[in-house]
């Protein structure tokens, strides 16, 4: 328990120190009547969503990682609106590309990508009600920094003050909502296997947010 604490502690001490004036950049990627449409079309084909514009009530926030060293390479994988032909894991659930709604440089500079109510593809079956938060690296030789850690509290932090926002996982639990009510994916054959964020990263950001009261993850 003390070893808990310090750990809580030392995380929060790291946030305010790294975090000294945080602030959201602004990083748009793509998202024009083109995706507006393909947003919508995916709604509605694996989630029975039927609406006018691709907006969400979030519910979920999901931490991942791009698995990619920099910045402005993991930025160019999400900025194009059709998915490439080598995603070929998932370019047959649909022609929209994968996003978030935010990027958090190993700096720790968090950018915002898209409207933070708008639906990003990040996270099958729960993307109608995900905010999808990615994390340049994850990589051997590049794994997530201290800063990255505190800039994910200080974000994490401000979506549940804004939102009425549930959960916080790992992209890797995603598959432990199968069954629960905020499930919706049509397509019983479309998972992928994950592991990002990694479990001691996502642990660190769970234990500095007890204080949120999120909900526990479904087992």
């Amino acid at each position: 328990m003390k070893t808990t604490k310090f750990l809580v502690l030392s995380l929060l001490i790291t946030v305010f120190s790294c975090n000294k004036s945080v602030e959201i950049i602004d990083k748009p990627i793509e998202f024009g009547d083109l995706r507006k449409k393909l947003s919508l079309e995916y709604m509605n084909t694996h989630y029975g969503i039927t609406q006018d514009s691709p907006t969400i009530e979030p519910k979920i926030i999901v931490l991942h990682w791009t698995a990619i060293p920099t910045l402005d390479a993991s930025f160019n994988a999400f900025v194009n609106t059709e998915i490439g032909s080598h995603r070929t894991k998932i370019n047959t659930a649909s022609n929209l590309n994968v996003s978030a709604q935010f990027l958090v440089d190993l700096d720790g500079t968090i950018y915002r990508l898209m409207p933070e109510n708008f639906m990003a593809r990040h996270v099958i079956g729960l993307n109608y009600s995900a905010i999808g938060i990615e994390n340049v690296g994850g990589t051997d030789s590049t794994p997530l920094t201290a800063k990255q850690v505190a800039a994910n509290i200080w974000l994490v932090t401000y979506l549940k003050n804004k939102y009425n926002i549930d959960y916080l996982i790992g992209h890797y639990e995603y598959t432990n909502f199968e069954n629960h009510e905020l499930w919706l994916e049509k397509d019983s054959g479309y998972r992928t296997k994950k592991t990002d964020p990694g479990k001691e990263f996502l642990l660190k950001i769970k234990n500095a947010t007890k204080h949120l009261n999120f909900k526990e993850t479904p087992n």
